[in-house]
């Protein structure tokens, strides 16, 4: 796919990427969120999930709007209960095991003192919080939340596993890498480990804190047991560790899915997004089969039954156009954004879950070189390109606009200011460009380095107008200037194009593309096969873009009953279930409460040979259905 700005509306709370298929990380709108995870230049590249959305305060469980209306088909509410401090956007993932429910603690709503709840679920119908086990002051647990029983030679019993991020680096203690905590008596809980992982570089919060993580998995294998981390910092990076002794975990395995297995990488989409954000581990005759969601770098098998040597089995494309949004008339490009996967029942179909944010795809045209599209990628916590926001104007390149350069020029009420990537951060040289006055919005464009030059980035950026960032190309292109690919990797100058200069008209409006859904694929080797995908109604219906919440899906829990059956959280969307009959995926159940709902996890378990599905509704705690269709 062309990557055609598309919309970067901060999950990725988890920090969502959502421009060309990138998560951005916790934009802060308004108090519905907080800050993007970054470099210090601003630079995102990792996957700090996207939670807030294209209206980021819609409220759920309260009044008329905002939501989904009720429905109910087919599930059974068999039993729910809220958490014990319920406020909007508390709740993130669910796990279950054994007679226990866990509930991460995310942190709203103001770096609030994340953690997990802990559930009794003996009896189905009548769940009930009886603890909370506290994360560090100014971390917060969001994706990962799994308990496993581990049976080694240096430690016996259930273990909790949860990742940690950081929404509060001033804290005294805070905790990146996961934690390990012991559940075999659930109503008494002990931390063995507290912020173990990857601190090698150095990461954004000092060298005593390890790298913050965005997920995690736990897997035991014959007499040793792992857990595989999902690195903030090192967004490419599949970090394994040996868990064996959860007193002392050991890194022993790093993985960049980009450099060591290129097959992924998808041509139209390339590896600017392409990011490690979620994953599961599987024995499947005989092997231990890693199932990763590697954003625009698809759903990727890799075989880990020695995980120090790890190689390739399969991985999945994005088909163009997008089916799911060619089904409803919508002829567009495909996002990415490869979010959750599981493993059928029986191991034959992989269903898939992206996560996108923003119904909207930006497309970014030079009207002077006769309205042909370029790349862009959207700003963070700048004023997003939808349905009221365009940026249309005259190019005026103003150098990098760093404190102490020369200063930008007023522009004249209507123009665009064309920065230089380089030496400030981002959300400095936007409030230059504020502080000059008479600019429409900023377009950044890459600088001369091995890394930069026509690769597109992801901006952490703050500020009152739109903000797009372009390939050094695109920005030459703007003024006419002689571009060289290869001298400029191999170059560390600043552009040859005078302060002041105009250059082209640009035009970049909004499109609706619909939000994530979800994909039906045979399982196998080499390139995966897409059978199906499937949306709700209302994710391609621009009726539903603004004023119902987040309408995208967000996991998926196959049935362990049933290899044709799968269970969805939704967020506003609600519960959904969906059957696979004829190689297609077709919706069987659903479930949206009075007031809405807003659906993070969902996993499934057995009571007295029924199955269940835990889900964790994000502003209010606990729910437990059955399905009850055929």
């Amino acid at each position: 796919m062309s990557k055609k700005l598309t919309l970067l509306l901060a999950f990725l709370l988890a920090l969502g990427l959502s421009v060309t298929g990138v998560a951005l990380a916790h934009p802060d709108h308004d108090d519905c969120g907080v800050n993007a995870v970054s470099d210090r230049e601003g630079v995102i590249d990792s996957a700090v999930e996207e939670q807030t959305s294209n209206d980021p305060c819609d409220k759920q469980h309260d009044g008329d709007e905002g939501h989904l209306p009720p429905q109910q088909s087919n599930v059974e509410v068999v039993g729910k209960a809220p958490i014990d401090t319920p406020v909007p956007g508390r709740v993130a993932d669910v796990g279950v095991f054994k007679k226990h429910a866990y509930l991460a603690a995310f942190n709203e709503p103001d770096c609030q003192r994340g953690g997990v709840y802990v559930f009794d679920i003996k009896n189905p119908r009548r769940p009930a919080q009886i603890g909370f086990i506290e994360a560090a002051q100014g971390s917060y647990v969001g994706e990962g939340v799994q308990t496993i029983s581990v049976d080694t030679a240096q430690y016996e019993g259930d273990l909790l596993i949860h990742n940690n991020e950081i929404c509060d680096a001033n804290a005294p203690a805070p905790d990146g890498g996961i934690s390990l905590v012991d559940v075999s008596n659930p109503a008494a809980p002990e931390k063995l480990a507290e912020g173990v992982g990857d601190f090698e570089p150095e990461g954004q919060n000092g060298p005593d804190v390890a790298h913050t993580v965005h997920s995690a998995f736990a897997w035991q294998a014959e007499d040793t047991a792992y857990a595989v981390l999902v690195d903030n910092e090192e967004g490419a990076d599949v970090d394994i560790m040996d868990i064996s002794d959860p007193r002392n975990p050991e890194l022993i395995a790093e993985y960049d899915l980009n450099e060591q297995f290129p097959q992924i990488a998808q041509e139209d989409l390339g590896t600017a997004a392409s990011f490690f954000h979620d994953v599961v581990v599987k024995k499947i005759k005989g092997r231990q089969e890693m199932l990763i969601s590697y954003w625009d770098g698809g759903y990727v098998k890799l075989d880990v039954t020695d995980p120090t040597n790890a190689t390739y089995i399969a991985d999945s494309d994005f088909n163009n156009p997008d089916p799911e949004a060619l089904e409803s008339g919508l002829n567009v490009e495909p996002e990415g954004n490869a979010h959750q996967a599981e493993f059928s029942l029986k191991n034959d179909f992989i269903v898939a879950a992206d996560e996108d944010f923003s119904p909207y795809k930006v497309e970014a045209r030079n009207v002077t070189q006769n309205n042909e599209e370029f790349d862009a990628t959207q700003g963070s916590d700048t004023p997003q390109i939808d349905s009221d926001t365009s940026m249309n104007g005259q190019t005026v390149f103003v150098g990098r606009a760093c404190p102490g350069d020369p200063a930008v020029p007023v522009g004249d009420g209507t123009q665009v200011a064309v920065v230089e990537r380089g030496v400030c951060a981002f959300t400095d040289k936007v409030a230059s460009v504020e502080a000059a006055g008479g600019y429409v919005g900023v377009i950044v464009m890459n600088s001369e380095r091995p890394d930069g030059c026509s690769d597109l980035l992801n901006m952490s950026v703050q500020g009152t107008i739109p903000a797009l960032f372009v390939g050094r190309d695109t920005g030459f292109e703007f003024f006419g200037a002689a571009y060289d690919e290869e001298a400029c990797r191999a170059g560390s100058s600043q552009a040859p194009i005078g302060i002041g200069t105009t250059g082209d008209t640009v035009k970049v409006e909004a499109v609706f593309d619909g939000w994530g859904y979800v994909h039906l694929f045979a399982n196998g080797a080499g390139k995966l096969r897409e059978l199906d995908t499937y949306a709700i109604p209302e994710a391609h219906d621009p009726q539903f873009a603004e004023g119902f919440g987040d309408l995208s899906v967000h996991e998926v829990a196959m049935s362990q009953e049933r290899n044709n059956l799968a269970y969805f959280s939704y967020y506003s969307g609600g519960f959904r279930v969906a059957k696979i009959a004829g190689g297609e995926l077709v919706e069987t159940g659903s479930f949206i409460d009075q007031g809405g709902n807003n659906f993070w996890g969902v996993q499934t378990f057995k009571h007295k040979g029924e199955e269940y599905v835990a889900a964790s509704d994000r502003d209010f705690g606990l729910y437990i259905f059955e399905y009850t269709g055929n």
